[in-house]
């Protein structure tokens, strides 16, 4: 895990029959007229809403997928921001859409904060310092689909990158195109409903200062069935400022990258440079240059 930032999650408690209905819902959504789902059509500059770049394109830089993204808060007083997000945005009648999503990202910030007493102790640090980091996390919830392609090999369903945020949990239906590059080689990993492929972002592997690394992975499309994800992307706090514990900075092990907040990593990304395997060096260069 040190070495990969990927491993795989069983007997993870998450209730099967929300995860199956969390799957259900993903297609009552993409199955939508494109004038439905264009009601949440993700603005310019946002990391939110639907996004959809596949028609008539065939490019490794353009992803073959549709989404729909969303946020989820951990805060006193937001425990419907789901559900109020799907009513504002594609109507009332979407609210039990909502309700399901809202079950099922709260599912996922309890499972997240386990992740996160075990990263803990892993390092040797408290069980209990990143499970209070992101308590109150303001994290992303990612509905993926990927549609059949004519010519798969011309494009990629997602190209390679890394994820910046902080921890990843997707679960994939049964169809697969999940790789990760490992030893120089791309490997696939095999869907498996009863698990989770859970993965390291750029933003904790500052949090480790280094220890645990992001890794290099993409999304395969195919000519034959469309494939589908849940995925959540684990994110702190808005004002909380992305810095080591002290058990992990020594002599022997010196600060690697500075001290940021995660808004400024994500707008970083977004109007700087496309997340990829060097994502988090060239943004803490930006940072020493222009906040020295």
């Amino acid at each position: 895990m040190y070495k990969t930032g990927f491993f795989l999650v069983t007997n993870h408690g998450v209730d099967t029959n929300l995860i199956k209905n969390a799957h259900v819902y993903i297609d009552k959504f993409f199955e939508l007229p494109l004038c439905e789902k264009q009601k949440a059509q993700r603005r310019v500059g946002e990391h939110c809403g639907y996004a959809s770049s596949f028609i008539g394109r065939f490019s490794s830089k353009l992803p073959w997928k549709e989404t729909l993204s969303f946020q989820y808060s951990d805060e006193e007083g937001s425990s419907h921001i789901v559900e109020q997000y799907f009513q504002r945005t594609l109507g009332e009648q979407f609210s039990h859409i909502g309700k399901i999503y809202q079950e099922y990202c709260n599912a996922m910030s309890t499972f997240s904060l386990g992740i996160m007493e075990l990263l803990g102790l892993s390092l040797g640090v408290s069980k209990n310092h990143f499970k209070e980091f992101f308590q109150g996390n303001e994290s992303i919830m990612r509905l993926n689909y990927y549609p059949t392609c004519q010519k798969p090999e011309l494009t990629l369903g997602t190209g390679p990158h890394c994820d910046p945020t902080s921890l990843t949990i997707l679960h994939q239906d049964s169809v697969g195109g999940l790789q990760v590059f490992v030893d120089n080689e791309w490997h696939s990993i095999t869907p498996n409903f009863n698990a989770f492929v859970v993965n390291i972002g750029d933003t904790f592997m500052a949090l480790s200062n280094g220890r645990y690394k992001s890794c290099l992975h993409r999304a395969l499309v195919n000519n034959k069935v469309p494939r589908k994800s849940l995925t959540f992307f684990l994110c702190p706090k808005k004002d909380k400022v992305v810095t080591p514990p002290i058990e992990l900075v020594d002599s022997n092990n010196p600060r690697i990258y500075p001290d940021f907040t995660w808004p400024t990593l994500l707008e970083f990304t977004h109007k700087q440079y496309r997340a990829d395997m060097n994502t988090l060096q060239t943004f803490s260069n930006w940072l020493k240059k222009t906040h020295p």
